[in-house]
């Protein structure tokens, strides 16, 4: 009786004891791999306000207090711009800086994320730390299918964002000269910037001075100044560094000898 049991009971305790390290192995590994997914998935979105001005349709203003002017309307911007509250404009600081909102708070919410630019300030959106006060347009690209105008309605919304590069395929940073530009004065708005989209410094270097690059201040906006009190040599080198990853590029001789203010000088690079 006792030769005959024991093979079993040995079976018995050889497979529970498999089971036992089978088992404890997968759970404590995919509550792990689970946690992981999660956190990459989701630690990067933070809490903000949201709003909407202007055209139920449009772009919010027309140019707001970045500068840009009518091009808010128009591709690469295509009106998916926002105003925003004083922590993301951060004294034009901010212009050109790209965030992916996306809602859930609401049941026209898609809860899939879009892409807006800073073009404009809200001074008033102080409610929340983050405020995004957005076009109609780009308001409305966070609902479902078809309900646009029904999450418009709501009017306020509590969503999630985070900041991403900017894209802009095919387009090289361009410079506006402003019309008060004179040969000792020179001012551009500079616009089109790919990755972080907002800048940190902006310098000018002379055709004559092949060394010195002289710091430009920022005016308003995304436009940025040179008052140099004396006659400006063109043409224009121009050097960027971006705001957070504080990368460089120079646009070598964008500015031509006989600019004229009011134009618009293309580049051929980008971050």
């Amino acid at each position: 009786m006792a030769f005959t049991t024991l093979p079993n009971i040995f079976s018995f305790f050889t497979f529970a004891a498999t089971f036992s390290i089978l088992f404890n192995s997968c759970y404590g590994f995919y509550p792990k791999l689970l946690n992981a997914s999660l956190a990459a998935s989701g630690s990067d979105w933070s809490p903000a306000g949201a709003t909407w001005y202007g055209s139920p349709t449009g772009a919010g203003s027309d140019g707001g207090a970045c500068g840009y002017g009518g091009s808010v309307e128009q591709a690469p911007f295509s009106a998916m711009i926002s105003a925003g509250g004083p922590s993301i404009y951060k004294s034009g600081k901010g212009c050109g800086a790209c965030y992916e909102v996306k809602c859930t708070t609401n049941s026209a919410c898609s809860g899939n994320p879009v892409t807006v630019v800073i073009t404009d300030e809200c001074p008033g959106c102080v409610s929340e730390s983050v405020h995004f006060d957005l076009s109609g347009t780009s308001f409305g690209a966070m609902a479902q299918s078809g309900q646009a105008e029904q999450l418009r309605n709501a009017g306020v919304l509590q969503i999630q964002y985070r900041k991403v590069d900017c894209k802009y395929p095919g387009k090289t940073i361009a410079f506006h000269v402003d019309s008060g530009s004179n040969e000792n004065y020179f001012a551009t708005l500079v616009e089109y910037e790919d990755g972080d989209g907002d800048l940190a410094s902006v310098e000018l270097k002379q055709a004559l001075d092949s060394d010195s690059w002289q710091t430009m201040q920022q005016s308003w906006g995304a436009v940025w100044k040179l008052d140099a009190g004396s006659r400006l040599r063109a043409p224009f080198s121009i050097r960027l560094t971006s705001l957070d990853s504080r990368k460089t590029i120079v646009a070598a001789g964008v500015i031509p000898d006989g600019w004229q203010p009011g134009q618009t000088y293309r580049s051929v690079v980008n971050f």
